[in-house]
């Protein structure tokens, strides 16, 4: 159920000899055993810290395993603040939902009746690609990312991490590249296309994609802890602390401070907390945000091919993944990641059962990062397919 935000994230979560540490003390409402053993897996994968919030009709209940930063070792903080990566396209594809259910746009208009010229050169064309097309990731559009992150090295990470990109500027380095395949005949996760719906957003409504989110998501539901802070680098206390390892058998980076050049746009740029995330998720499959269309909309899906980085089975909507469940039925979320972190909330499909998962640590090993990988799929599944 890992989505690919980032060129160097086909990995998960970076091993350290020696940093596992005994899961933390139970919170005030006990997480459940197999809750707190799935998290201590993850842990024990390599992972440096873990945080796990399930919330379902009976309560809520958490868990926490190994370390809020490698340098004073302490616990991983009980509801700490999280960047939130591509789970921000969730939200940006409500809005533009949202926005279609009033008539203001239709996902059959073409991103050139939109944004006229933005998307044209080297065979990409605005004319043949539909908003549905761009929330989907059936555009063809290339991902600007290799472009802004051209070298998988810690070196590049600090030479580069400052430098903010506009919008616009990101799509023309993105049309530089031939298209994946034409629009609509294939699937390929790209970044760029959520770029373009935030410029949509703007267009049709003259205010930024951060103010329609916080009017129409974050206001209403009480997401208090939720923000848009753009090129902001610093996240809010408490907070872990992320690591990232660039090259297999290198050290650790702290990457807790964003890569602004993909940290500040509609594409990944959010931060919030786990609680925010599972009430959203929650509000969003339970039909309280979107009119029944509009949600049927978001919920029409296309095939993830093979070698996405997806689990079999796998399915694409409109801003939503639909991942079949081991126990039956399927749940419906979205993840994100950046250096040194990965975030996955998950949904049943009547949203009545909620679980985000924290990663805070990414490894450059390939069979460690599958080991990471499939404790944190296995952890999701589990919570989602209890009946408890």
């Amino acid at each position: 159920m890992i989505t690919r935000r980032r060129l160097l994230m086909s990995t998960a979560a970076a091993a350290v000899a020696g940093t596992a540490v005994p899961a933390a003390a139970a919170t005030a409402r006990s997480p459940s055993r197999s809750l707190q053993r799935d998290a201590d897996a993850l842990r024990d994968a390599g992972v440096t810290g873990v945080a796990v919030r399930l919330d379902t009709p009976h309560g809520t209940v958490t868990a926490r395993s190994g370390v809020r930063d490698l340098r004073s070792r302490g616990p991983v903080p009980e509801g700490g603040y999280l960047r939130l990566g591509s789970t921000t396209k969730t939200f940006v594809a409500t809005v533009l939902l949202r926005l279609v259910g009033e008539r203001r746009v239709s996902l059959d208009q073409t991103v050139d009746d939109l944004l006229p010229g933005v998307v044209q050169g080297a065979g990409n064309d605005g004319r043949t690609i539909t908003v549905r097309h761009l929330l989907r990731h059936t555009s063809g559009l290339p991902d600007y990312v290799p472009d802004v992150f051209p070298e998988q090295s810690a070196e590049t990470y600090f030479a580069r991490r400052w430098r903010a990109y506009e919008a616009e500027e990101l799509v023309r380095l993105a049309v530089r590249h031939r298209p994946a395949f034409p629009a609509g005949t294939g699937w390929a996760y790209s970044n760029t296309n959520y770029v373009l719906a935030g410029l949509i957003i703007e267009r049709i409504t003259g205010r930024g994609w951060e103010r329609e989110v916080a009017d129409r998501i974050l206001r209403p539901l009480g997401l208090r802890h939720t923000d848009t802070p753009g090129t902001r680098p610093f996240l809010p206390h408490p907070h872990t602390s992320n690591y990232q390892q660039f090259t297999e058998g290198g050290p650790l980076v702290d990457t807790t401070l964003p890569y602004r050049p993909f940290d500040s746009g509609a594409d990944g740029s959010m931060t919030g907390t786990a609680r925010d995330l599972n009430r959203f998720f929650s509000a969003l499959a339970g039909g309280r945000l979107l009119e029944p269309a509009e949600l049927t909309a978001m919920r029409d899906t296309v095939e993830v091919p093979p070698g996405n980085g997806h689990p079999v089975g796998a399915r694409a909507g409109l801003g939503l993944f639909h991942t079949p469940l081991s126990g039956g039925g399927g749940c419906l979320g979205h993840s994100g990641s950046g250096f040194g972190y990965v975030v996955e909330t998950a949904t049943t499909l009547d949203g009545r059962r909620t679980v985000t998962v924290s990663a805070h640590s990414r490894s450059a090993d390939p069979e460690q990062a599958a080991r990471q990988e499939t404790a944190l799929r296995d952890l999701i599944d589990r919570a989602l397919s209890r009946g408890d």
